[in-house]
């Protein structure tokens, strides 16, 4: 995986909660891969473990279903998320209440 420095990858799934964009294996690789948190527009699966990790996590939900993992995505983009821009470089912020962005 790609290095993350101590930043926060945002994922855009439109919003879909139909099947989980990260799970277990792709959170432990986050984590040795040096990111600090994750937001996610759309499922995540494996929450128990998902909490024990060293990874802030947000997202909007979650399914058991794998998703087909169809698609590199795109890095280094704007993600807008119900009207937020999430920008590369932008301060992220996250509690239980929820996100901060930054620019």
């Amino acid at each position: 995986g790609s290095p993350g420095n101590g930043a926060v990858l945002v994922v855009d799934g439109g919003g879909s909660l139909g099947t989980a964009l990260m799970g277990d294996m792709i959170a432990e690789g986050a984590v040795a891969n040096g990111w600090a948190g994750v937001v996610i527009n759309g499922a995540i699966r494996d929450r128990e473990a998902l909490a024990r990790l060293d990874l802030g996590v947000k997202a909007l939900g979650s399914n058991p279903k794998k998703s087909l993992k169809a698609g590199a995505g795109e890095v280094d983009v704007d993600v807008v998320i119900d009207g937020v821009a999430f920008r590369p470089g932008a301060t992220v912020w996250c509690d239980p209440d929820g996100i901060l962005v930054e620019p």
